[in-house]
Parts: C-alpha cells; sequence; structure tokens
C-alpha cells in the first residue's frame, strides 16, 4: 500500500515559495500548512509577509495567525498541530503542501523531534561535577552507560555531555536510543522536499522590492501597534520590528530603516540557504527572475502526483 504524498515547498524568503504553493492548487488538490515561525503570531501581517484574508478564503492554509505576538511558540507544539492538520487533510482526500522557510520546524516535522524533559536539579549536580572532577570524568561517565552518545559527543563539550547524563539518570535509557525512537511525517508518508533557488542578485532585488511593498503597505502602523503590546522573545526577533522601531524613536530616518531591512532580510536568506543545502532529500529547483511560477508547480506536481495516485 502506497504512503500518501506530503510536498514540501521550502527555500530563502522572498524565492516564491507561497506563489509555487497556491499554483500547485491548478493541478493537485492541495491544503497548505505554513512552516513559518513568524507567521504564526496575530497581528503580524505585513511583517511577515503573511497571505492575505482573501486568498486564506480561498485557498484552505493552516497553522497562520496561532498565537499573540506575546506568548512563544515551540517546535514541539508546532509538529504536534502541523501532524494533525496533515492527518486531517489526507482524511478529506487532499494533498498536505507544508510551505516555509524555517528550517528547524521542516526538520523536526518532517524526521521527528526528541521530546525535551530536564531536572534543573540533576543538571546543577552534573554541572558540579564538571567543575570538580573535569570533562573527562564526565566523559568517561556517559561512555559507560551510552557509549554511542559518548563516540559522538566530544570530551569538551560539556553542554552536550551534561545533557545526555542528565536524560539517562531521568529515564535510565540512553539519550542515543531515545533520539532513534522519535517520529516524524517521515515514516507514514511519502515525504517529497522541493527546495526553490534563485540567482543571489535576482533573490536580493525581490527582498528589497518586498520590503519597499511593505512600507508603503503600512507597516509602520503596524509596526507602532505591536510596539504598543508586550511583546514575546520571538516575535520582537522578527526582522523589521527593531529596524523601523528604531525610526519611531529618532535614531535614524526612515532610510536607513529600509536599508537594515533589506540588509538584515537579506542576511537572513543566505542563512536560510546553508540550512537548507545541508538538509538531506531536497530537490532543488531553479528559479529564473522570468520563469512562469505556475509552471514550476506543475512540474512539482509531475514528480509527486504519482504517488498521490497511486
Amino acid at each position: 500500500m502506497k504512503k500518501p504524498v506530503v510536498i514540501f515547498i521550502v527555500g530563502p524568503t522572498g524565492s516564491g515559495k507561497t506563489q509555487v504553493g497556491l499554483n500547485l492548487s491548478r493541478y493537485l488538490p492541495c491544503e497548505y500548512i505554513s512552516a513559518d515561525s513568524m507567521q504564526i503570531y496575530k497581528g503580524m501581517d505585513i511583517v511577515t509577509d503573511k497571505l492575505v484574508v482573501s486568498l486564506r478564503r480561498k485557498y484552505p492554509y493552516h497553522l497562520l495567525d496561532v498565537v499573540p505576538p506575546s506568548k512563544e511558540y515551540s517546535v514541539a507544539a508546532f509538529c504536534l498541530a502541523a501532524a494533525r492538520k496533515v492527518r486531517e487533510s489526507v482524511k478529506r482526500k487532499k494533498v498536505p503542501v507544508v510551505v516555509g522557510g524555517t528550517g528547524l520546524y521542516v526538520r523536526s516535522l518532517i524526521h521527528g523531534i526528541f521530546e525535551e524533559r530536564s531536572s534543573a536539579e540533576i543538571r546543577s549536580s552534573l554541572m558540579h561535577l564538571a567543575v570538580e572532577k573535569g570533562n573527562s570524568f564526565l566523559h568517561q561517565r556517559l561512555g559507560q552507560v551510552d557509549p554511542q552518545a559518548a563516540g559522538r559527543i566530544h570530551v569538551h563539550d560539556t553542554k552536550r555531555l551534561i545533557r545526555a547524563l542528565e536524560v539517562f539518570e531521568m529515564t535510565r535509557r540512553p539519550i542515543s536510543e531515545l533520539q532513534q525512537k522519535r517520529q516524524g511525517l517521515i515514516v507514514a508518508y511519502d515525504v517529497r522536499i522541493f527546495g526553490l533557488e534563485r540567482d543571489r542578485a535576482d533573490l536580493y532585488a525581490r527582498i528589497d522590492q518586498r520590503v519597499d511593498f511593505m512600507v508603503h503597505g503600512g507597516l509602520l502602523d503596524e509596526v507602532r501597534r505591536l510596539l504598543r503590546r508586550c511583546l514575546g522573545r520571538t516575535a520582537s526577533q522578527c526582522i523589521g520590528v527593531r529596524e523601523i522601531e528604531g525610526f519611531l524613536k529618532g535614531q535614524y530616518g526612515l532610510e536607513e530603516a529600509v536599508r537594515l531591512m533589506k540588509r538584515n532580510t537579506r542576511h537572513f536568506a543566505k542563512r536560510q540557504m546553508t540550512w537548507f543545502r545541508r538538509e538531506p532529500g531536497i530537490e532543488w529547483i531553479k528559479v529564473a527572475a522570468d520563469d512562469d511560477l505556475a509552471q514550476i508547480a506543475r512540474m512539482i506536481a509531475e514528480r509527486a502526483s504519482h504517488g498521490w495516485r497511486e
């Protein structure tokens, strides 16, 4: 029996992921799941370039506007919610299409996430041991209870040594064993990952244009509203919030704020590409400036549809 197909469309910000994803609906019966760690926040529509409400009514799009920006949202919470949306979409005979550029969200959803458990008391005890007896003592102890983890963790990596021993003390099971049992979508689904790759000059031009659209589309008013609220740590890190805040506080002019936004977004896109290039299983698609994104979507549909139709 063939596994149901789940399509991922990944890549850096500005690469055209959302447009390609929506065009997939021409060829497959799609439902969409956002894998964007900023678009889950309510009220951050312009600054995150969120899909407009009119299109959300037309296309079934999940995991947008999940929590207020004062709250934190974990990778584990995303995986739980996204996996549920995938199951529901499949039940409706739809193809789940996960679209986003948050690499950790994508990796964790596909391959699973190790359930975090911790004990401040055990961790403190192990930290004291590290100070008193040194890392070699911790590494030797780890080798006795979890040789696989000891072979993977360097003797000078205090943080990971303590974490591995902490997990063993809590569960009496090696962390390497627990990590192997984590399950993501790849266990039950035919996961197809497509990455969009653009020439750097083209990508940067698209980023600059998008920032200009944001500024002319009401970004300043949106950031003013956000800053009147108590932003959480993650939401406050969204590119556009701090840059515009500096302008609103009179630290520099609007032109400088826009320049900083464009520069920081380009740097972010570069980090995204670095992450995704290291990920296995991505089928990369070169996208030129004048390419028809509907044709890119058709190419993805043709590569993935055999698994859905069978």
